[in-house]
């Protein structure tokens, strides 16, 4: 059976998602609710920082309390960073179950910061 890329279950899960789709975006792939919120981008090492990661919405307690308790797995990524997002290491001994599940809270958390016309029902 053909190995399946981090990139490639990555984007099965995104898609997965309600009103999910995928485009280029700072450099790489990059998943949006409707085509307008990014909640999940790919990051291939980025300027050169070594790391196969997503940079996932997410709030500011939840990164900080990854960020400082597993800093192995999980970091705070530069320009959305501010904003709360978490980095989150593919290059890392992390189940796809979490993978997923931080997938899953940045499509909620981006699903909440939308103004209720765009949300779908």
């Amino acid at each position: 059976m053909p190995r399946v890329s981090p990139l490639e279950r990555v984007r099965r899960i995104c898609l997965a998602l309600p009103d999910a789709s995928e485009r280029a975006s700072h450099g790489g792939p990059a998943f949006f609710i409707r085509d307008k919120r990014s909640f999940v981008m790919y990051m291939d090492d980025h300027h050169g920082d070594g790391r196969l990661a997503l940079w996932c919405a997410s709030s500011s307690d939840v990164q900080q309390m990854l960020a400082t308790s597993r800093p192995e797995q999980f970091f705070v990524p530069p320009y959305v960073g501010h904003l709360g997002w978490i980095g989150v290491r593919l290059d890392r001994d992390l189940s796809w179950g979490e993978i997923e599940r931080v997938i899953a809270d940045a499509h909620r958390v981006v699903v909440a910061r939308m103004p209720k016309a765009r949300r779908s029902t």
